[in-house]
């Protein structure tokens, strides 16, 4: 059977680090409410010439390095993100040209903070057919430019970053198992941008009203993604027939340490064979799971044959989960 593998990761996050205590000079908030209800301490935001495009790049450059590969040996570019550089062209086109990748096929994906794992079907699907041998998939977002930061609702949680993975067609017995990705377009309005659309283009109006910024409804969007959540992993699991306990890692959207600790207690693992980046990194959305994949890597957290589990919750509403086998 056809399937693919990641053959190479890699992520950038800026170097600004925004604290809990730089933000309790900015809203009324605290570190103390910060933590216990999140369990974010500091997330990196972006410089003002750094875009989309510049943090996917240097995540980009990592994977590729990671692989042994250079961009033109890259079939296909996917870019996950709700923050593009611009609403015309894609990010993922902007990419290929820092890439130096000519010709390559490109485009971005938006569902929100489960990007990647919409990405990845995508990635895994083009694979599996035959059209493509070797894909980049980016996960990237500047939420700190779509961030209200008189909102303490919100601008707590959100940080900037990328991650990139490599995947590459093979025959083995390893790589992606399955990934099952879901939407409720009916709940779109717990989390969205209202302004800046067609529904409602910019205007004086909309910017005084700070209707381009994230609004979302916090304490429905946790109760809808923790039941989602909790069945998904277990869906996955049962459906590919790996216990809980074979389960090397899980890799979660990296959104609520409440959100993630339910998920785990459901499957019956300990936190530590959880991924956590939260409290270094606050929510990347679409670039939180391949950024925690990255650092899992690289700290040596996976090995050959571990069963790792990644899942997702964000705006749309979109869920999905993974399997991969390493």
């Amino acid at each position: 059977m056809v399937r693919s593998r990641i053959i190479g990761t890699g992520s950038y996050l800026p170097k600004r680090v925004l604290t809990n205590f730089d933000l309790e000079r900015m809203v009324e908030t605290s570190d103390e409410w910060i933590r216990e209800r999140t369990g974010i301490r500091e997330r990196r935001i972006a410089a003002e010439e750094e875009a989309t495009s510049d943090l996917a790049l240097m995540a980009s450059r990592e994977a590729l390095r990671a692989a042994g590969l250079k961009p033109k040996d890259i079939d296909l570019i996917l870019v996950a993100t709700v923050t593009s550089d611009m609403l015309l062209p894609s990010t993922a086109c902007i990419l290929q040209h820092k890439l130096g990748a000519k010709d390559t096929p490109a485009f971005d994906l938006n569902a929100a903070c489960s990007g990647f794992i919409y990405g990845l079907s995508v990635a895994d699907a083009f694979i599996r057919s035959g059209t493509y041998e070797r894909i980049l998939l980016v996960g990237a977002e500047t939420l700190s430019r779509a961030t209200d930061w008189q909102d303490r609702t919100t601008c707590v949680l959100l940080g900037d970053g990328a991650g990139a993975v490599v995947l590459e067609k093979t025959k083995a017995k390893r790589g992606v198992l399955s990934v099952d990705i879901y939407a409720d377009g009916s709940m779109w309005d717990l989390l969205h941008i209202p302004a800046g659309g067609s529904r409602m283009p910019a205007t004086k109006e909309t910017v005084k009203n700070r209707l381009h910024f994230i609004k979302m409804r916090g304490n429905e969007t946790f109760r809808v993604a923790v039941r989602t959540l909790e069945k998904l992993v277990v869906d996955t699991l049962k459906k590919n027939r790996v216990k809980p306990e074979e389960l090397s890692l899980l890799i979660p959207h990296q959104a609520n340490h409440r959100i993630i600790a339910a998920t785990a207690k459901r499957l019956g693992l300990g936190l530590d064979r959880v991924m956590l980046t939260l409290d270094r990194h606050g929510n990347t959305s679409a670039a939180s799971i391949p950024i925690a994949l990255d650092e899992a890597v690289r700290t040596g957290r996976i090995k050959k044959d571990d069963y790792i589990l990644l899942e997702a919750f964000g705006g749309g509403l979109t869920w999905g989960s993974a399997l991969i086998r390493w």
